[in-house]
């Protein structure tokens, strides 16, 4: 007996290719906007010794990098994805 329910093997592989880039791509932009809203809020110099404000600040720049490169993503990936990655 078979399960038609199931998809096919190589779908299987392919979903998991996609979601493996989707998820390596939210993890590298991620770090960059988190990085770089550290820097831009307390200062290159002074990282390491943000006050609560700047770590707020930071967090509200790395959202807002984030929204930034959803919405320019639909100019460069899939309209229906948030991802810049192609086919994701």
């Amino acid at each position: 007996m078979t399960n038609s329910s199931l998809p096919p093997l190589g779908t299987i592989g392919r979903t998991a290719a996609t979601y493996a880039r989707d998820l390596a791509e939210r993890v590298i932009w991620t770090f960059l906007a988190a990085a770089g809203a550290v820097a831009l809020a307390a200062g290159p110099a002074d990282m390491l010794h943000a006050s609560f404000w700047q770590g707020a600040a930071s967090a509200g720049i790395a959202a807002a990098v984030s929204l930034v490169k959803g919405l320019a993503s639909k100019v460069v990936g899939d309209r229906n994805s948030a991802s810049s990655a192609p086919g994701v």
